[in-house]
């Protein structure tokens, strides 16, 4: 397997610059969701023909999300995808059979419980003490987290957002902000321990880094463009790259879907040429 030598600059290099060499070598995607596959809460249909161009050519395509796990069901029914990991790593859902969608969680039953009270108790604590502060709408969905919205149906400013993340840290949550909400939650999960779980479970092989690749919009990808060295941002990642430490490899000319368009044309055409 090649090993990767990728420049390490402060800035992601355009995404047609990315080695075919380096491409060829790759054998799996995973993607975020939320403005990286979608607008305003739908898929974009090149994003779609796109997943579905790689699943025919044998890409194994696994999205890493901090949806809930009610909202993403509905699109592992009917997106090409082999799972997706919801709640920032905390549920794993995967197909049974042509109409079964399995969850699995990182706890058992009552530490769930345990721990979906204690989250309650946060989100209430945020409503009163940080103005203007609101829960998402697919709050109900959620089963291993909290998100508070800045920027999906209702607008908070970064004091807003910093407050909130306060709030949060007081009551000993993990947390992190996405394009579109503050997502909190208790335990040491996270997208790339959801992704090791993912790729494990549903291939039946461990993760390795130089093989996979990863796409995403937000500050909560940074665990993931630290740990895998073939990292995307697509185009609209540029308002949070000020905000990052560990930032993509490369950056996409279009935005949201069409940037992942972009990367799955690439990917296919490295392996044709490879």
């Amino acid at each position: 397997m090649m090993e990767l030598a990728l420049p390490d600059t402060p800035h992601p290099l355009p995404w047609q610059e990315a080695p075919a060499a380096v491409l060829a070598g790759l054998r799996g995607v995973l993607t975020d969701i939320d403005d990286t596959l979608t607008r305003e809460g739908r898929i974009e249909p090149q994003a779609l023909e796109a997943i579905g161009r790689l699943h025919a050519a044998g890409w194994p395509v696994i999205a890493v999300t901090g949806r809930p796990a009610g909202w993403s069901e509905p699109g592992l029914r009917s997106w090409p995808v082999a799972a997706i990991v919801a709640e920032n790593g905390g549920v794993l859902l995967r197909r049974q059979g042509r109409s079964t969608v399995t969850y699995q969680y990182t706890v058992d039953d009552r530490q769930r419980a345990e721990r979906f009270a204690r989250l309650q108790a946060c989100a209430t604590q945020v409503l009163q003490q940080v103005p203007h502060a609101r829960l998402a709408l697919d709050s109900p969905g959620r089963h291993t987290d909290i998100a508070i919205d800045h920027s999906e149906h209702h607008h908070l400013d970064r004091a807003g957002q910093e407050a909130v993340l306060a709030v949060m840290r007081s009551h000993g949550l993990t947390a992190t902000v996405s394009s579109i909400h503050i997502n909190g939650w208790l335990g040491e999960h996270d997208k790339w321990s959801g992704a090791q779980w993912a790729v494990q479970a549903v291939l039946n092989r461990p993760l390795e880094p130089g093989r996979w690749i990863y796409v995403g919009d937000s500050t909560n990808d940074e665990v993931m463009f630290r740990r895998l060295p073939a990292s995307v941002g697509v185009a609209n990642i540029a308002a949070s790259l000020p905000r990052l430490l560990h930032r993509p490899a490369w950056i996409t000319q279009a935005e949201r879907g069409g940037g992942f368009a972009e990367v799955a044309e690439r990917l296919l055409r490295a392996r044709t040429a490879g």
